[in-house]
């Protein structure tokens, strides 16, 4: 995908679909947006209703899907969805790290039965299906001793890989400005650095507003918010939170962090990836020089004994 952003961001004058010749949704490879197009779409959308936006992506987006932990935020667009197009689902895509609570896994189950025309596609971190053997590859306690890598391996990774083998051009979040952190500035419809574009339907929205259409609607949620949590992540780096606290506020408490990886730009682990390529090479290159150190004292020892003998 980062052929073609170099493309749309050259092409000031131009927005739209960059196809291969056909006319056909299918082969519309990338969508893109001028810098002031895109500024303008957002000044229309702002002040839209939930419900208005999604409309918009569903007649403006191709290859549209929707990425879900299963927080009240993406359950409520879920739920918009079904009623605004209950014959076309928009698919979902969850990124099992392998550490979710069983609470989520239950959620999981009962969303499937509540909506059952929509398709999800889950990822979890390459070639491993339990936490076992995720540990067994990668160690234990991966998210503290470099949390970076495990933000890697456990959701930016699958993350590429379901917009890869989906050939997924945008997706539904459900991140919200009154989240705070590096949401607090959020638009209705981004650009990342690879070109994917990412709608953020319910940007306006305060979790009362959520949480009273979850109620008014007997939207299915996680039990966990019954006990003081109010974002869940991973059962390792999640927390209830207090009373007056941000929602994301027991997510990596008492770190200096507020987003899991996915929403990051995808360039800083591709750098970090390298750099952790570099150093490997570095050590491999250093245990090389030692071995034939080693080889080299050994050879001269066994010299000098024969030459005393």
């Amino acid at each position: 995908m980062a052929a073609p952003l170099k493309r749309s961001l050259s092409h000031d004058q131009e927005s739209g679909y960059d196809s291969v010749g056909s006319n056909s949704v299918e082969n519309l490879q990338t969508i893109y947006f001028t810098a002031p197009h895109l500024k303008f779409i957002n000044a229309q959308l702002q002040d839209l209703e939930p419900q208005d936006v999604l409309r918009w992506c569903l007649l403006t987006l191709p290859n549209l899907f929707q990425t879900t932990a299963f927080g009240l935020t993406g359950l409520v667009t879920l739920d918009m969805l079904s009623k605004i197009s209950p014959n076309k689902p928009v698919d979902l895509i969850f990124l099992d790290t392998l550490y979710h609570f069983k609470e989520t896994h239950d959620l999981v189950d009962r969303v499937s039965r509540r909506y059952p025309n929509v398709s999800l596609h889950i990822f979890k971190p390459q070639d491993c299906e339990n936490a076992e053997e995720f540990e067994a590859k990668h160690g234990q306690n991966l998210w503290e001793t470099n949390d970076n890598y495990y933000d890697y391996l456990a959701k930016v990774e699958p993350a590429e890989r379901a917009y890869r083998e989906l050939k997924v051009q945008a997706v539904l979040t459900g991140r919200r400005r009154s989240q705070g952190g590096k949401r607090g500035d959020l638009d209705i419809v981004e650009v990342d650095d690879q070109g994917l574009v990412k709608i953020n339907p319910l940007a306006n929205w305060s979790f009362k507003q959520v949480k009273e259409y979850v109620d008014e609607h007997d939207v299915p949620y996680n039990a966990l918010l019954d006990q003081g949590y109010k974002s869940v992540g991973d059962w390792h780096s999640t927390q209830p939170v207090k009373e007056g606290e941000d929602e994301r506020a027991g997510r990596w408490k008492g770190q200096a962090k507020t987003e899991c990886g996915i929403h990051n730009k995808r360039s800083k682990y591709a750098e970090y990836l390298h750099q952790l390529e570099l150093k490997k090479q570095e050590e491999a290159l250093a245990d090389a020089l030692k071995q034939v150190e080693l080889e080299q004292q050994l050879s001269s020892a066994a010299s000098g004994e024969i030459t005393v003998s």
